[in-house]
This record gives structure tokens, C-alpha cells and sequence, in this order.
């Protein structure tokens, strides 16, 4: 199966600090494939550098065929490509609907109200409140927000960084359960997770990060179960 995302080699700099060092995956069509690490180990880096938002100095980001290096950030949407960012960065100011029509900003208005009915059916709780100041939201359901605007663009991968961060133990179930239910529907996802046990339990394939490097990779179970990681990152 080819790749739908293939990056190769990056290397990405924040003035002198070389924060990835030759970073190299693949993510497949209808897979979720994640990316963990302890905080500073260059996930939300890396995402950054797909989305277009960071450069690196060396290698290529392929999404679908086309190299991303030189396509600007705001046109690396209407490609295909959603990020959601971590801490959410949804409108404040404006209404749960407001918000998602924003989402939808490259579709040029095409089958708006399809769309909307389509997330409402995903996050049953967007649709109790389309009509709430999307500031007065709580955590979990500003983290629903922002996925279900990323939604609304039509991605072929979407991109979760730290969907789980600030949010309670029941909320980090049910913001899970909603990424393989995105999964079982036929959406491809890359995750970027501090929570590493419940990022491989629902992952097809895993990365680990330290770093900036990636120094180990497997399947999502191969993962759970290695003693090394276990160590690291699940608290064995």
C-alpha cells in the first residue's frame, strides 16, 4: 500500500537548536498512526513542519504525491490536510456553528448544511450547543469543536496534536472512543500523544520520539507490550 504521507529525512531548527534530527515515517490510508514522547521530544514539531507552519533545512514532506516544502500553510488544507493544534485554538468569541463553518472555508460553501449535519452526528454534544459562545464551552467539548471544524475542510489525514492535554479522565475516554469512531468511519489520523497508553491502544502503527529522533517503532500492540516502553511511558 503507498503511503498517503511520507516524511523523509527533516531537519528542523529553532534558531541554533536542532529540535529534529533526520526524522523519517509513513502513514497508510485508514490508518492511525501516532507519534509519542515525553513534552519537548519534537511531536508538535513535527506536525507543525507537515502543516507547513515550520520549515526543515533538509528531506521532503509527501502528502499524496506533492511535495509540501515550498506550498504555503494556509493552502496545505484545501490539499487534504487538517491540523488540529494543540490547546484547541478555537474562535472564542464565536458560536459552536460559527466555528465550524470556518472549517469549511476551503470548500467554498459546497454541501454546507450536509457537512454540518454530518459532524453533528459525530459529537451529538456540538449540536445541543450549535448556538453557544464556543469560549463558554468546557475542555472537552472545545477539544470536540476543534475536531469537528477540522472535520468540516474534508481531510484525507487528519492531524490530533495532544487531543487528551488539560482534560479530565472521563473526557480523555470519550475523546478516544471519538477517534476510532473517525477511524472505523474511514478517516486516516495522525496523533501526536503524551498519554502513550491510550494513543497505542487505538493505534495501528507507533513512533517514539526522544529527542528529536525517532528510536523505535511498531505496531500499536508491539508497543504496548515492550518492556522498554512500558518503562518509559506507561509507568511499568
Amino acid at each position: 500500500m503507498a503511503p498517503i504521507l511520507k516524511v523523509d529525512g527533516i531537519n528542523v531548527y529553532y534558531g541554533s537548536i536542532h529540535a529534529i534530527k533526520g526524522v523519517s515515517f509513513e502513514v497508510n490510508q485508514g490508518e492511525i498512526v501516532t507519534l509519542i514522547g515525553a513534552n519537548g521530544a519534537g511531536k508538535s514539531t513535527t506536525l507543525n513542519t507537515i502543516s507547513g507552519l515550520l520549515r526543515s533545512r533538509t528531506g521532503s514532506v509527501t502528502f499524496l504525491d506533492q511535495d509540501l516544502g515550498k506550498v504555503p500553510a494556509h493552502k496545505v488544507v484545501s490539499r487534504g490536510l487538517a491540523l488540529v493544534p494543540e490547546g484547541r485554538r478555537i474562535f472564542l468569541q464565536m458560536t459552536v456553528q460559527e466555528n465550524l463553518e470556518m472549517g469549511a472555508y476551503t470548500q467554498g460553501g459546497k454541501q454546507l448544511e450536509e457537512d454540518l449535519d454530518q459532524v453533528y452526528q459525530q459529537f451529538p454534544r456540538l449540536k445541543e450547543r450549535y448556538k453557544q459562545i464556543a469560549g463558554t464551552l468546557s475542555g472537552g467539548e472545545q477539544q470536540m469543536l476543534a475536531m469537528g471544524r477540522a472535520l468540516m475542510s474534508h481531510p484525507q489525514l487528519l492531524m490530533l496534536d495532544e487531543p487528551s492535554m488539560g482534560l479530565a479522565p472521563i473526557l480523555v475516554e470519550q475523546i478516544f472512543q471519538i477517534i476510532q469512531n473517525l477511524h472505523e468511519a474511514g478517516s486516516t489520523i495522525l496523533l501526536v500523544e503524551q498519554n502513550a497508553q491510550a494513543a497505542l491502544s487505538v493505534a495501528d502503527r507507533g513512533y517514539v520520539l526522544e529527542t528529536g529522533r525517532i528510536v523505535t517503532s511498531g505496531t500499536g500492540k508491539d508497543l504496548l507490550e515492550s518492556p522498554a516502553i512500558k518503562k518509559a511511558y506507561l509507568g511499568g
